[in-house]
């Protein structure tokens, strides 16, 4: 039996690359990319030179099977994505649960995540939190916000910058403009940024200044409910 190891890239600086990771996809008999023209740039950054073959969310059902075979054959095969760690809002998924049903070995490197340090640098709680990713675009949209409405953990979103007002306002008229957020952007880039206050601050920032590049949403949870004592 071969190993599956799933790899997380940087999200921005290419510093973040683990030394272990490099290691492993220089000894992969394959790397599985997300995209290869952008995995292709970090390989030739660390100097890896190996064999990529597509695996994205549009065809990970018709090759996870032969791969899987690979693996059974003895292969040792990395699944990288284009940022972070496969499997959080990327391709990945499938492809493990396939490997782990077979009886293949899977292995995940600690890596980068966008949404850890956007969590810690948020000032918001981060004992208990819950992670919601990309929100449906329509279908469901309001029905999965009105289910968080009383959620008290610290909820974690990502989101385009393109649609990030529209998605905090409709945030500020289900849980109220008042709500704490940081929204982080760029992360591990050269203009990382981080904007706290209410939702109606941000807002305004991000009305006033247009937003770019990667971006996390971090939202305060709803303060407990008070319980009311009888006599």
């Amino acid at each position: 039996m071969g190993i599956l190891y799933v790899v997380p890239t940087p999200v921005g600086n290419m510093e973040d690359m683990t030394l272990r990771a490099i290691r492993i996809l220089k000894e992969a008999d394959l790397v599985l990319a997300e995209d290869t023209r952008t995995s292709g740039i970090l390989l030739k950054h660390f100097e890896i030179k190996n064999h990529l073959m597509s695996h994205h969310k549009f065809n990970e059902h018709g090759t996870a099977a032969g791969i899987v075979e690979r693996l059974k054959a003895g292969q040792t095969i990395a699944l990288i994505s284009d940022a972070g760690t496969p499997g959080i809002s990327d391709p990945g998924f499938y492809l493990v649960r396939e490997a782990v049903a077979a009886g293949v070995e899977v292995q995940t490197l600690p890596g980068a995540t966008a949404f850890v340090p956007a969590l810690v640098s948020s000032g918001l709680p981060d004992d208990r939190f819950c992670f919601e990713g990309f929100l449906p675009q329509k279908k469901g949209r309001q029905t999965r916000l009105e289910s968080l409405r009383d959620e008290q953990r610290t909820m974690i979103f990502y989101e385009s910058p393109y649609r990030l007002v529209k998605t905090l306002q409709q945030f500020a008229d289900v849980f109220s403009p008042d709500r704490q957020v940081s929204v982080c952007r760029e992360i591990s880039k050269v203009h990382e940024e981080s904007v706290r206050g209410t939702l109606a601050e941000v807002i305004a920032h991000f009305t006033e200044k247009e937003p770019k590049g990667e971006i996390v949403i971090v939202l305060a949870g709803a303060a407990p409910k008070k319980e009311h004592k009888t006599k």
